[in-house]
């Protein structure tokens, strides 16, 4: 309907690509912000970005004011998929995380097909502009949860405690151990170019990074694919073409309610003796599985979605395991990345979000040409003998990533951290430095030249601490 108003033929596709590399961009820079200024402040003010640029979608009948618009709306709207996931490590138990990510999942992975079920007919019944509206009013709603919402990121929660102590007591020398004194100016050079060096530089990412995004890049071909087959081919109604992405929501949802299942045939595996857990390649076995499920999918499609006379249930039923093992891979590779790194998890996956939005929003540009070149049979085999090939990946790293991880510089660096709160963290969470040396039975300097600090991984102990009248820490 928006080729028709609007005249702008086959680069309607560009809505997708814009979009997604809106998120892209976006995610660079939100995430890193929010290990600055906390998660809720970026949140927030990036939903309300994210209305303000979606209202004058409605009005504007200029394409390229529509797609400017959808590029800086997705900007800000990525605030919620960048540092949802770190949101999730700073307040989930490890134990917890998959379970936490699958629920999360149905949102960012799902939203897309039921976003093409209700948008197929409110387009086809209301308008596209509806489709707007309606997205407004839900970014509404958002905004208002999201302001009732209280940080949760461990650092800034500390960093605040501890200036709120410096006030109450007048004692410059509480301080937390997360405070850096450096200009702001480099602590934002420093954040935000951290998700750029560990895509080039940690092998976990780059791999993770090319499979996912190949993975989410052809998932998003589907947008391509399915309105080629049942529309234009089969010639059911924008409404009715919608109805075919049911079969890879189901898929979703499938996994989804398998958690448990799927939770205990992770603990299955050997603890690691180091920490009592199963390790983080435990999630790999899950996502080898998944790794198999999408090309035989993908492969059930290419052959059964035409000719016609093959009824029209067989190409639907083969998103069942494309769903399936779509959201099985975003979850516990998404998993396995948060529990690598951890206090770091919002860069991280910041990182896999670019690489994935940008194939996401690439690849369907090239979908129109290939679908209409090779036909729907051999185009969607070729998108099936590539995902074949990327199989191997997370193979690798279930049987090998345990010395890929030894081998990572800021993996370690990150693992010292976690050494160094677990010894502090029997205090309660408030400690002055004097005495801290006091227990590992170093002598007393002077008490003006010693700093102290609060120390802790979570916002009750750093509340539940207090200080006499005599200036010791108390629990």
């Amino acid at each position: 309907m928006i080729r028709q108003i609007l005249g702008i033929g086959r680069h309607v596709t560009l809505g997708v690509t814009t979009y997604l590399c809106g998120l892209a961009v976006g995610a660079v820079l939100s995430a890193p912000l929010g290990e600055v200024y906390g998660r809720k402040v970026v949140l927030v003010v990036g939903m309300f970005m994210f209305i303000v640029f979606l209202i004058p979608c409605n009005f504007t009948t200029a394409i390229s004011q529509i797609l400017v618009l959808r590029f800086l709306g997705a900007m800000a709207g990525s605030v919620s998929i960048a540092n949802s996931p770190g949101i999730l490590v700073d307040v989930v138990p490890e134990e917890s995380r998959a379970l936490a990510y699958s629920i999360w999942s149905i949102g960012p992975l799902n939203g897309p097909v039921f976003g093409a079920v209700i948008g197929g007919f409110v387009t086809q019944y209301l308008g596209w502009r509806w489709t707007n509206w309606l997205t407004l009013i839900f970014a509404g709603f958002s905004f208002a949860m999201l302001c009732c919402i209280k940080e949760t990121y461990p650092p800034v929660i500390l960093h605040r405690q501890a200036n709120e102590l410096r006030l109450k007591t007048g004692d410059g020398r509480w301080w937390s151990r997360h405070e850096q004194n450096i200009p702001l100016r480099e602590m934002l050079r420093v954040n935000l170019s951290r998700p750029l060096k560990m895509t080039f530089q940690e092998p976990i990412i780059i791999f993770f990074n090319v499979y996912i995004g190949l993975i989410y890049g052809i998932l998003y071909l589907c947008f391509v694919a399915y309105p080629y087959v049942f529309q234009e081919i089969r010639g059911w109604t924008l409404g009715l073409s919608g109805l075919a992405f049911l079969g890879i929501g189901l898929g979703g949802m499938l996994t989804i309610v398998a958690e448990p299942l799927i939770k205990r045939m992770i603990r299955s595996h050997k603890p690691d003796p180091g920490t009592g857990s199963p390790p983080p390649e435990c999630m790999m076995s899950i996502v080898c599985i998944a790794s198999v499920l999408i090309p035989t999918g993908q492969l059930w499609f290419s052959w059964t979605c035409l000719p016609t006379r093959i009824h029209w249930i067989w190409p639907i039923l083969a998103g069942v395991p494309i769903g399936a093992g779509n959201i099985a891979v975003f979850i516990y590779a998404t998993t396995y990345l948060a529990n690598t790194y951890e206090l770091y998890a919002a860069s991280a996956l910041a990182s896999n979000t670019v690489v994935r939005s940008v194939l996401g929003g690439v690849l369907p540009l090239i979908g129109s040409r290939l679908y209409q070149s090779l036909g729907a049979n051999w185009a969607s085999s070729l998108l099936g003998f590539l995902q074949i090939a990327i199989i191997p990946i997370p193979f690798v790293f279930y049987r090998y990533g345990d010395r890929i991880r030894k081998r990572s510089s800021l993996i370690a660096s990150i693992q010292e951290e976690k050494t160094r709160n677990a010894l502090l963290r029997g205090s309660g969470g408030l400690l002055r430095r004097d005495e801290s040396q006091e227990k590992k039975g170093g002598l007393h300097g002077d008490a003006e030249d010693v700093p102290c600090f609060i120390q802790g991984q979570t916002s009750q102990s750093a509340t539940a601490a207090g200080a006499d009248g005599a200036g010791r820490s108390w629990t």
